[in-house]
């Protein structure tokens, strides 16, 4: 959503503060605050109009041209912004930023949000059972290096791969990544064919350098290049959400000969997370052993059927653990049911590290944690080979 304006001068101050904002901003759609509505200008108007089918106007600007308007009440903006956001935009919130009684001329605007699909953190825009996967793409003679994170649990992922661009599609296709963060330098045909079958949004990010409160997260890593995708991966998130991310967890490496590798194709045709037919969840094997009591447990179930352990020492503890629950009928049915008041804390720790939480995420947490020692508690009664962790 570029703009091509040959004399910002000619425009309205407020207007030309609306030019001034958009400049940094060239890739997202404006949310513009006045009064009780969020206005978009330009080209972000003309897109924004035709995305979320609602009328296109003009505005005198002081050109002798009206511009292109469109906006959205401020109450409703969230909708609106999840339509767009769902199909590939990004948006750039702007309110005032200074009381309008004190002010010296036009109020200041900044822009105090940022919106993009790898970075949704508000309850209800992601599948509560499912990843929401932002991913920093690092470059290598010989490999490609992977490093991403769902921002509303904190989770954050290193993967080397083949230097080849079919595994490179399959893997962030496995991810169902929602926005790849890429060098300026990046090759644009990265990810053509993948585009034109997939929603994806393709973001930029040169600064790789890791700011010092991210340097324990990877304390124990010393690949240069597994380093590089981190930086790049924090560095844009640190920039859209303008604040430090202290729910991030410590980076985990995924070894590629520790699990089994399934080539998107595979996946598909052995539908193992969704039908092959309709892409819908029912008929899966995802579907037939999803049997978790929370949101946590379906993602981390999700997790491990698309990387099956190829270690036959944790194949082996595995399979112990779940023989010692099928031998503690009454233990396991009554951990079920404790599990059942445990709702989705890394999303809530999450929301609350954002300050976006609410009293409802207050009195969940409050629950959740009332059961963590009893479930403590008969998960050591087990012959639980996890047990000492």
């Amino acid at each position: 959503m570029k703009l091509n304006i040959p004399d910002p001068q000619a425009y309205t101050p407020m207007m030309q503060q609306y030019l001034e904002i958009k400049k940094d901003y060239t890739d997202f759609i404006v949310f513009f605050r006045l009064g009780d509505f969020y206005e978009m200008f330009f080209t972000d108007a003309l897109v924004a109009s035709k995305e979320l089918e609602i009328v296109l106007t003009g505005r005198d600007a002081g050109a002798p041209e009206r511009v292109p308007m469109c906006g959205v009440p401020h109450h409703a903006a969230q909708v609106y912004a999840q339509k767009l956001i769902d199909r590939g935009y990004k948006i750039a919130i702007v309110e005032q930023v200074e009381d309008p009684q004190l002010a010296k001329g036009l109020v200041r605007r900044e822009v105090i949000k940022i919106m993009t699909p790898g970075t949704l953190m508000e309850e209800g825009s992601v599948d509560a059972r499912t990843n929401n996967y932002i991913v920093a793409l690092e470059e290598t003679k010989s490999s490609w290096i992977l490093a991403y994170c769902d921002l509303t649990t904190g989770e954050v992922s290193l993967l080397s791969i083949p230097h080849q661009e079919e595994l490179l599609e399959s893997e962030i296709a496995n991810l169902n990544a929602k926005e790849v963060v890429l060098s300026s330098h990046a090759p644009k045909h990265l990810f053509r064919n993948y585009l034109e079958l997939n929603e994806l949004t393709l973001s930029t990010q040169d600064e790789t350098s890791i700011p010092v409160s991210y340097r324990s997260l990877v304390s124990d890593i010393y690949d240069k290049d597994l380093l590089t995708a981190f930086g790049r991966l924090v560095g844009y998130l640190e920039k859209t959400q303008k604040r430090e991310l202290m729910h991030l967890q410590k980076a985990i490496v995924f070894e590629s000969r520790s699990y089994l590798q399934i080539d998107h194709h595979s996946i598909r045709n052995l539908e193992l997370i969704e039908t092959y037919r309709s892409q819908s969840k029912k008929g899966t094997l995802l579907w037939l052993m999803d049997d978790c009591q929370t949101a946590m447990g379906s993602r981390y179930l999700k997790q491990t059927i698309l990387r099956p352990l190829t270690d036959v020492t944790k194949i082996a503890l595995r399979h112990a653990f779940v023989a010692s629950m099928n031998d503690h009928f009454l233990i396991h049915e009554e951990l079920k049911t404790h599990l059942k008041e445990v709702y989705d804390l890394e999303r809530i720790i999450g929301r609350l590290s954002f300050g976006n939480a609410n009293a409802k995420d207050l009195v969940h947490l409050a629950k959740s944690l009332s059961v963590v020692p009893e479930i403590r508690s008969m998960m050591r009664s087990l012959e639980d080979p996890y047990a000492s962790s």
